[in-house]
């Protein structure tokens, strides 16, 4: 949930114009109590059937345990994928923790796109 705290409160992303929503396999009463004990206030969604990482082909790079990773999407006006990472992928660093800034450029490239 760091990252999320982190860039809701990061100024740099907040001037992007980018609605920040996360996206979790995990149980509504995981969210709720880590939402509460870290102060998120960006919607959070639980998933655990899995239908929007499906959807947006993220399964692709899931973990050994068959989870979503670390996965960033920008979604367009119009619904289309306009930018994705998975950033907990071997190839992609095996990180699931991304620099607030560095995300923040990657948006900001894909966004003039």
């Amino acid at each position: 949930m760091q990252q999320i705290v982190d860039l809701q409160q990061d100024p740099t992303f907040q001037q992007l114009g980018v609605q920040l929503i996360s996206v979790t396999v995990d149980p509504v009463e995981q969210l709720v109590g880590g939402a509460a004990e870290y102060g998120v206030t960006t919607p959070l969604l639980s998933d655990t059937s899995k239908q929007v990482p499906e959807a947006y082909d993220v399964m692709q790079w899931a973990t050994p345990g068959g989870e979503p990773g670390h996965t960033f999407i920008l979604v367009d006006g119009n619904g289309r994928i306009a930018w994705i990472r998975d950033y907990g992928a071997p190839e992609n660093g095996g990180t699931m923790y991304v620099p607030v800034d560095e995300l923040t450029a990657q948006i900001q490239e894909n966004l003039n796109e």
